[in-house]
């Protein structure tokens, strides 16, 4: 509220002159980490962004107590793999993880399973190694499985689990010519 003219006021609490910024020029998106159009980059190593992907972990703990694992197998591998694989499947419709993609997660391996196929087994003992500890196990864990296994709905996975098809956990870096036609 401005001061009166008429009221005495010491020099102190006289109101000073604000600093003038100058009008910003025009900015260009030239720095190396900028995109250069409106989509994201696809392929390997990429990930797959969206919303709230830490609460993943929090609602993969729910499923600690149902999980059928092997002898050779780490709960806390296998939590943290689902968490990462339930983000990639939310990431890829642009929500927040919910407990029915940890619940899809763990079908698509057939961790909720009684008696999952041996090969299966095999296959995800070696994908789901190191997870929790490894962030290049975790990327290629979420590059190995294609987008279409997890666009399917746990009830589908449930009924047969392992008959999607697992991409070679080796695939190619950023830059480098991709096999398989999968997109991250």
């Amino acid at each position: 509220m401005a001061q009166p003219t008429f009221v005495p006021i010491t020099e102190a609490d006289q109101v000073r002159a604000a600093r003038r910024l100058s009008v910003p020029g025009a900015w260009v998106a030239n720095r190396p980490g900028d995109l250069a159009g409106p989509g994201r980059p696809s392929g390997t190593r990429f990930g797959t962004p969206g919303p709230d992907q830490g609460f993943a972990l929090a609602l993969a703990h729910r499923f600690e107590d149902r999980l059928v694992l092997s002898d050779a197998e780490s709960v806390k591998d296998v939590l943290f793999g689902g968490a990462v694989l339930a983000s990639k499947r939310a990431g890829l419709v642009g929500r927040a993880p919910c407990i029915y993609d940890l619940e899809a997660a763990f079908e698509l391996f057939g961790f909720l399973t009684a008696n999952p196929p041996e090969g299966l087994v095999a296959e995800r003992r070696r994908l789901f190694r190191s997870v929790a500890h490894d962030y290049v196990a975790q990327r290629s864990l979420a590059d190995a499985v294609p987008d279409a296994a997890l666009a399917l709905k746990p009830d589908e996975l449930r009924s047969r689990p392992g008959e999607w098809r697992v991409l070679p956990v080796d695939a190619p870096g950023p830059g480098e010519p991709q096999t398989g036609g999968h997109s991250a």
